[in-house]
């Protein structure tokens, strides 16, 4: 069986939402799409046609990614701010460089890198749970190991 993939209530909301509007709104908009660009004509050249028809295999894709999410679901809540867990959002500095950097901690679904938002299923996440103010995780990367201290959890 697969490993469950943690997230919040408020995750799985925001999961369940998103699935449905893909189930339904996006599905009918594809639909419309599809039919409008088949009668265009002849389907061997419709190029609207068959890109319409690639976009609507992304979207079953995505259906079905999400709806894997959704069985695999495991709703944890945060417990306090004493150690680093799921939805913690934790001040760390990477040692190497003196860096300071904050991280949220949420599901593979909402993780947004750029946002300071990690998958609890990447190495620094795996790495920084379970730690405490004070703690020093170490994260191998391809360029050797990436020593963390955490600073502060909240």
């Amino acid at each position: 069986m697969d490993d469950p993939i943690r997230m919040t209530q408020a995750e799985l909301v925001t999961l369940r939402g998103e699935l449905s509007q893909l189930e339904g709104e996006a599905r009918t908009e594809m639909a419309k799409r599809i039919k409008t660009a088949r009668e265009w004509g002849d389907l061997s050249e419709n190029a609207e046609y068959h890109a319409a028809k690639e976009a609507q295999a992304h979207l079953e894709t995505k259906i079905l990614r999400l709806r894997g999410q959704l069985r695999g679901a495991e709703v944890v809540e945060r417990t306090g701010t004493e150690i680093v867990q799921h939805g913690s959002t934790v001040a760390v500095t990477d040692l190497r460089n003196d860096r300071e950097q904050s991280f949220t901690i949420v599901s593979p679904n909402e993780a947004d890198p750029k946002a300071g938002r990690i998958s609890a299923t990447s190495p620094v996440a795996r790495a920084l749970v379970g730690l405490a103010v004070g703690d020093v995780a170490e994260i191998t990367i391809p360029a050797g190991v990436r020593p963390l201290r955490v600073n502060a959890i909240s």
